[in-house]
């Protein structure tokens, strides 16, 4: 085995997860991450920690959602149990088919999704972490050998991410600071609230309120998003290819979208409930280890030179104590390149222009 997949699965249990001796672990194994399972397996065994697997195939996904008749039971308590009782939950993906539900109908996924949204809050109230294991699947979404692709996997997830926390502080603590966001590029010009938010650390660790390996983004829920933004960076959403998508926001809602390729997959997300017609996130790229587009959202949003937004769910991380952020059964992330003709203003103060942050070499004033 890959020497560097027992440093991923180090990593994931130590770093990211935090596991302790005794905690129940829910460990979600994707078809194509059978090796990363065993290394992290061992892992959780030195660590003293309970184990339970669980198989998730996209391709079983597909057959049972294109079989079922739509009427999914809400909630069905044992999935729910199991989460409630959970400690820490560790999904490692890798499909042998990135693309394998691309023909299940939307309206089945939005009623699945609906029906299972108090597991899924379960799950979010563990100490999750998702990684990737490198697949053949995944490197050819990429474009890459695979070879070459499991280079570009372990070079963003083997890193010092201390010391990526530390250069990221300096935007989480504009953001905490600050009242208004304005994206400006090219059609684009976005103005959204972030009073009385906190931003996140996101350093690969539960510790830092971050649940992605890798990670390296800044991420925090705006509120009331007026104007209009394009989505430039190639993505696959619900298994279906999605390019330049462009987002138009009144009163803090989409009322009007369009995308180039892939629009119904973003009606789908959409029209899944209320809550999928506002924003749940904005997240800043500044990993710098991740250095081109694979049309994943796991690496592709923590890019340097990116700027995301999700629609749907707020994580609560950012959210004042007892405050309640948008709702919704969906979290769907889309990302603008911002390396070019570009600016992001917080509180009327450029932090980043063309991808260049105030503190770096080569910021331009003006």
């Amino acid at each position: 085995m890959d020497e560097r997949i027992h440093e991923h699965a180090a990593v994931l249990v130590d770093w990211s997860a935090r596991v302790e001796a005794g905690d129940d672990v829910v460990l979600s194994v994707a078809e194509g991450a059978h090796d990363l399972a065993v290394a992290v397996a061992e892992k959780l065994g030195e660590r003293g920690a309970n184990l339970l697997a669980t198989y998730g195939s996209d391709e079983m996904a597909r057959a049972y959602l294109r079989a079922h008749d739509g009427d999914f039971a809400a909630d069905p308590e044992f999935e729910l149990a199991l989460y409630e009782k959970a400690d820490v939950t560790l999904a490692l993906g890798g499909s042998r088919n990135a693309t394998a539900k691309a023909d299940v109908p939307g309206e089945r996924r939005q009623a699945y999704s609906k029906a299972r949204q108090e597991i899924s809050e379960a799950r979010l109230s563990t100490d999750w972490v998702s990684t990737l294991h490198p697949t053949r699947a995944h490197a050819q979404q990429a474009g890459m050998a695979y070879e070459e692709y499991q280079d570009f996997v372990y070079d963003a997830v083997l890193r010092d991410w201390e010391s990526l926390a530390e250069e990221m502080a300096e935007m989480k603590e504009i953001l905490d600071d600050g009242n208004e966001v304005r994206l400006v590029s090219d059609g684009t010009d976005l103005t959204m609230s972030i009073e009385d938010r906190t931003a996140v650390n996101s350093a690969a660790s539960v510790a830092y309120d971050s649940h992605n390996l890798p990670s390296g983004e800044v991420f925090t829920a705006p509120s009331d998003p007026a104007g209009e933004v394009v989505f430039d960076v190639p993505m696959t959403i619900q298994d279906r290819r999605v390019r330049n998508v462009r987002l138009a926001f009144e009163d803090g809602e989409v009322t009007e979208f369009s995308a180039e390729t892939g629009e119904d997959a973003l009606a789908d997300v959409l029209e899944t409930d209320e809550g999928a017609r506002r924003l749940g996130e904005l997240g800043i790229g500044m990993n710098r280890g991740i250095n081109r587009y694979t049309d994943n959202i796991l690496f592709d949003e923590k890019m340097g030179d990116t700027v995301h937004l999700a629609v749907g769910r707020a994580y609560d991380a950012c959210l004042p104590d007892g405050e309640a952020g948008n709702d919704s059964a969906v979290h769907v992330d889309m990302i603008t390149d911002v390396s070019e003709n570009s600016r992001l203003e917080v509180d009327g103060e450029v932090v980043q222009r063309n991808g260049t942050f105030r503190w770096e070499d080569g910021f331009e004033e003006a």
